[in-house]
């Protein structure tokens, strides 16, 4: 390899490096705020990182409009039209002429407008003038959507705000594999492994399971948050939970057909957003299906779990689970996998390697297919830790409290192993 291949190999894997490093941050940004975002892009490098950033699950309430021009195309639209929020500036003006091209725009800006200046020109002394006459930021491309997520962040998210709790939704990629049980599971262990205040929420109100894997009758819970969201905050919020564990409380499903439960689009996202501030931990055990709603609910959590048993439908569902969220959540992880029930008497089943490959990601765990253990946990309204602590399977739930609240890195899996490789942080 020569000098140079080598500089160049090294300043790519330094720049990957930066990039993750920076992803890694967003995981712990907060949503922004209802607010109206219009960006004029000079370029289209900048053109593109706008466009992820709308993208991005964080932008969900963000107002985002991108026009190509610069300083003198926003000084022309809003001569006759009201400002956004926040106006992004693209410039290529030198130092010297930035601020007598901004003095058009200044005139016609409403006072509470933001401005975020991108330049080219690596200037502190252009910094102080420009935030010395009120610009907010000024970036020197190349700007990276990280970059200009957190300076989004600076401006509009309460630096003083309590941080929000972890969302982790559970979904199966077909009904029947057993995605409930696990979700039930995770959080049972999450609550007790960190003792940890952990959140489970049922949202499959016409047939959810979790008060009864832990054998509570609960009179109120999510429906009652769900169909009232004017009346939900914290207080009202913790009159709806019930208590299964030191740690650990339900937001029971009713689980009767006493009404159709159709739901909007956002109808969930209040309850989401009180659950975050209510618990470090929130467990979504969200029902198989494929609507509004659920897309939604999976579109703005923090993890998402997915559930599969080793047969072609599962394979299908879970592949096309799996484009869709990486397609619907461009800048996070990609969804973990399970695959549960393996190794079920007399049935026909992919092997997991070649029920892996396709979908291109490796199984953060393989559960067994154990009918007695399962059983009788769910008959006695246990979880499969209270049953037989010791069990492979109990162990593989606390692997999987670990991977799943970020405190196991998940490394490619061995071969034959029930758990991939765990690097813990």
């Amino acid at each position: 390899m020569s000098t140079v291949e080598y500089e160049i190999k090294n300043t790519a894997e330094l720049r990957h490096a930066e990039d993750a490093m920076r992803m890694a941050e967003l995981e712990g940004m907060r949503p922004l705020p209802r607010i109206s975002i219009h960006a004029f892009c000079e370029s289209e490098e900048l053109q593109r990182t706008m466009e992820r950033c709308s993208n991005d699950r964080r932008m969900s309430k963000v107002s985002m409009r991108v026009t190509s021009g610069g300083i003198a195309a926003a000084a022309n639209m809003f001569a006759g039209a009201p400002t956004p929020n926040l106006i992004i500036l693209e410039t290529r003006a030198t130092s010297s002429s930035l601020l007598s091209e901004l003095a058009p725009l200044a005139s016609v800006c409403d006072p509470s407008t933001k401005v975020i200046v991108v330049g080219y020109h690596n200037d502190i002394s252009l910094y102080r003038e420009l935030i010395r006459n009120g610009i907010s930021e000024y970036m020197v491309q190349p700007v990276g959507m990280a970059d200009l997520m957190s300076a989004l962040a600076a401006i509009f998210v309460d630096p003083d705000a309590e941080p929000l709790g972890r969302s982790i939704a559970f979904i199966g990629a077909k009904g029947g594999v057993g995605s409930s049980t696990i979700a039930h599971n995770c959080a049972f262990g999450i609550s007790r492994l960190f003792s940890t205040e952990t959140i489970l929420a049922d949202l499959d109100l016409p047939y959810g399971t979790a008060n009864i894997d832990f054998d509570q009758d609960p009179t109120q819970g999510i429906a009652e948050a769900v169909y009232a969201p004017e009346r939900l905050d914290e207080v009202f919020l913790d009159r709806l939970l019930t208590k299964c564990s030191e740690h650990l409380s339900l937001l029971a499903a009713p689980s009767i057909l006493d009404r159709s439960y159709d739901f909007e689009g956002q109808a969930f996202q209040p309850v989401l957003d009180v659950l975050q501030r209510s618990a470090p931990v929130t467990v979504l055990d969200v029902p198989h299906a494929w609507s509004e709603w659920t897309r939604s609910v999976l579109g703005s959590v923090d993890e998402v779990v997915i559930c599969a048993s080793p047969d072609l439908a599962n394979l299908r569902n879970t592949k096309n689970m799996m484009d869709a969220l990486r397609k619907m959540r461009p800048n996070d992880k990609a969804p973990h996998l399970i695959l549960n029930q393996v190794g079920m008497p007399k049935r026909p089943e992919i092997t997991p390697s070649d029920f892996c490959e396709p979908l291109e990601t490796d199984p953060i765990a393989i559960i067994p297919f154990d009918s007695n253990l399962f059983g009788t946990a769910a008959n006695s309204g246990r979880m499969i830790s209270e049953m037989d602590a010791k069990s492979p399977t109990a162990e593989t739930f606390s692997q999987l409290a670990h991977i799943v609240t970020g405190r196991i890195a998940v490394k490619k899996a061995k071969k034959g192993g029930l758990l991939g490789l765990l690097k813990r942080k």
